[in-house]
């Protein structure tokens, strides 16, 4: 078995292998390590919106124009990797529907607005395009271009493609320690040592012990989030829609995702039962025929939020061989291509612009 490599990316979500997909297509010799199993946490229990748009009032320009890169990047990816992979990752056109059911929602959707690329509908053109959503709605916001995809099978895609490309992958991989020794680092494991030029930590919400090994003042915490899957089959909902931080997304295997709930600095991962009575109630609120669908399942996951709520891209403060990208909260499905090349640009010694540098270094200040 190889244990040396170029690089080695701890964690085995969407965004680690993202990163192995653009090293290793880069003829990077990469390796990602991942305590369980492949996308099976916080991946797999999101809902897969590339919703850039969403995150444009709370995050400010730069963090916009790089969702919406990211986003883009999707276009050319949905092609690429299921010729690398045979994994279609279930893109879905459509778009979002902010709805709004007073004035003060109407309001508070007033910045989002002033993007060229978002119109708002009255409440007559949203049942046009939507009938059965709630007759209490007096309008929304309607963003064509922010659509959805399928997390588990993206995150396969990325896996996959690295493979093609050379890429190792050691699931149920647990890293104990890692230790610099001159130019290489030893990351010692539950299978053994590996070897490595540089080190990425990608390990989302359970970063924080490599933090502390590594010199680093920063926490990862935790934001507990619970989703429903419907059978959605005998609907016509083709957009998603959103109101209040729930959503309900459209999937193109014919199911609706109902989500989600937000509970802070929750380390448990079960489903409970408060959540789902949450999730239900706002679900039918919503769309209000969901009460009669059948119930598919439920699951929960844990968004790595950060103390600003923006991610940890790019290196150690005191060691360039050191590399970070954690920290995604609710965005790391949308962020994942633009992270996985903006490493890989890092590595490779290419031009990333300034601003995202400086938006999500590690140090970068915190003004909370």
């Amino acid at each position: 078995m190889q244990t040396s490599y170029d690089v080695v990316v701890i964690g085995g979500g969407i965004i680690g292998s993202a990163i192995a997909y653009y090293l290793a297509k880069n003829q990077v010799e990469v390796a990602v390590l991942e305590e369980s199993r492949i996308g099976l946490k916080a991946t797999s229990a999101a809902a897969g919106m590339l919703g850039a748009h969403s995150e444009y009032e709370g995050y400010g320009k730069d963090f916009f124009n790089f969702a919406r890169y990211s986003q883009a990047l999707y276009t050319e990816l949905k092609d690429e990797l299921y010729g690398l992979s045979g994994i279609d990752i279930g893109c879905k056109k459509g778009g979002i529907l902010k709805l709004a059911f007073s004035e003060h929602d109407k309001k508070a959707l007033r910045a989002i607005l002033t993007l060229p690329t978002v119109k708002w509908l009255e409440a007559n053109e949203v049942r046009n395009l939507e009938p059965d959503v709630s007759p209490k709605i007096i309008g929304a916001a309607y963003i064509e271009e922010d659509i959805s995809v399928m997390p588990y099978r993206v995150c396969q895609a990325f896996l996959k493609g690295a493979q093609v490309y050379g890429a190792s992958i050691f699931e149920h991989t647990n890293v104990l320690k890692i230790q610099k020794q001159l130019d290489t680092f030893q990351i010692d494991t539950t299978v053994g040592m590996f070897k490595a030029k540089r080190v990425v930590i990608a390990a989302g919400v359970w970063s924080n012990p490599f933090f502390q090994q590594l010199g680093v003042e920063q926490q990862i915490t935790p934001v507990k989030g619970e989703c429903i899957a419907v059978e959605g089959r005998s609907t016509f909902l083709k957009h998603t829609i959103f109101h209040d931080k729930y959503y309900i997304v459209p999937r193109n295997n014919g199911e609706l995702v109902i989500g989600a709930t937000m509970e802070e600095n929750d380390w448990s991962e079960h489903v409970s039962l408060d959540g789902m009575e949450t999730l239900i109630q706002k679900a039918k609120e919503l769309f209000p025929g969901i009460g009669q669908m059948k119930m598919n399942a439920a699951w929960s996951g844990l968004r790595p939020q950060t103390f600003d709520q923006k991610p940890f891209i790019g290196f150690h403060p005191h060691d360039e061989a050191i590399l970070f990208a954690t920290g995604h909260y609710r965005n790391g499905i949308l962020l994942a291509p633009a992270t996985g090349e903006m490493i890989a640009s890092f590595i490779l010694n290419r031009t990333v612009k300034k601003e995202w540098v400086e938006s999500f270094q590690i140090n970068r200040p915190n003004r909370r």
